[in-house]
């Protein structure tokens, strides 16, 4: 189970935004990779300080972490979440740190290199939204190959930048830049094993899990860390991103997490009465029609719709009622019609709680 966010930074909840900032930095520069290079258990509590930074530090995130806890970003609810690795951390909170590192990768200058990150797209039908599902592709990316090796390069020295003396009227002046040979990261490629480019890598087909939370909606992006391509060297792994595309159901329609379904019910049906098996996502139901039953008419199944996301509960499913008026009659239907049209009975008599066609749209979206 996670700590609660509150204790990882060593606050407590009525600590203001300042507060917060300064009990971030304070744990981040404790735990630093460059003050504690290779120890394991120190990466994680950098890590775990950045997520919690992360939530706590955003007004949003942090009223609904105050109401829900952990929950409010379990299964992709918009949390940190472990998807960042080091390099989203630094890039997006490196301004934290001030002077008292050089960023990512020491002081000395040197970058740590990033894959490239790759984009699929998954189809999933209204009842894998709903119940949430893992999905395997395979997903051809870049890795290193076996037997590549790399060693300090020689321009640089290991240190990523190469520096320059130019003479000028005011003297002389000194700059540095970016490597052009290792691209910052300090190291050149030593061994290239048969079949590999220039930076030692091939392209390999893996299968990779997907575990898609319930809720999702059409083209959200989820982010699975660290199977994106990889970086040659000591580099880190790009991304896979992952895009929903909803697959269309034939008798349900969705509406952010409310469902809606057309049932259509014969005039005998509706002035009697009935019983009508419909379809949800979770299963068939059965639901009463009322005796009188108007078209128009909408019946509202609680929690029979999509989980949201935020973990906020589940949607309705809106049956939307519409009485089928038949096109075709017969000689001895068209007569008992006939007789019908005078009947009091037959006549049109709205009453008060009848709502307008207007009104019914406006519950519909309320």
């Amino acid at each position: 189970m996670k700590e609660d966010y509150y204790k990882t930074l060593g606050v407590g909840k009525g600590a203001s935004a300042a507060e917060i900032k300064k009990a971030y930095r304070k744990m981040a520069v404790k735990y630093h990779p460059d003050k504690n290079p290779g120890d394991k258990a120190a990466e994680e509590k950098f890590k775990e300080a950045a997520e919690a930074y992360d939530v706590l530090s955003n007004p949003d995130k942090k009223s609904r972490y105050d109401q829900f806890g952990h929950q409010a970003f379990q299964n992709g609810g918009g949390g940190f979440g472990g998807g960042m690795n080091m390099d989203d951390i630094f890039s997006q909170f490196g301004d934290i740190f001030g002077g008292a590192f050089g960023g990512f990768g020491g002081s000395q200058g040197r970058r740590v290199i990033k894959g490239g990150n790759l984009r699929v797209r998954v189809n999933l039908t209204l009842e894998e939204i709903c119940n949430g599902v893992e999905k395997k592709i395979k997903v051809k990316r870049k890795i290193l190959a076996p037997g590549a090796t790399f060693s300090t390069c020689s321009q640089c020295n290991g240190s990523g930048q190469v520096t320059r003396v130019t003479n000028t009227i005011l003297g002389r002046m000194q700059t540095s830049t970016t490597c052009p040979t290792c691209s910052g990261s300090g190291q050149a490629l030593d061994r290239r094993p048969s079949g590999s480019d220039a930076n030692g890598m091939i392209i390999k087909e893996e299968t990779v899990k997907i575990p898609i939370p319930a809720g999702v909606v059409d083209d959200m992006q989820l982010k699975v860390s660290g199977k994106g391509n990889e970086a040659p060297g000591n580099g880190i792994s790009g991304d896979l991103l992952v895009v929903i595309n909803e697959v269309p159901h034939d008798k349900l329609q969705r509406e952010g997490d409310n469902l809606h379904y057309e049932l259509y019910v014969s005039i005998p049906d509706a002035i009697l009465g009935t019983n009508k098996e419909i379809e949800t996502v979770s299963g068939k139901v059965r639901i009463k029609i009322e005796p009188g039953m108007q078209s128009g008419k909408i019946l509202r199944l609680r929690g029979k719709g999509i989980p949201s996301i935020n973990g906020y509960g589940s949607g309705d499913l809106l049956v939307h009622v519409n009485v089928w008026t038949p096109k075709t009659l017969d000689k001895k239907q068209k007569q008992f019609f006939e007789s019908m049209k005078e009947n009091e009975h037959f006549e049109p008599k709205p009453e008060n709680s009848e709502k307008s066609f207007f009104d019914r749209v406006k519950d519909m979206f309320s």
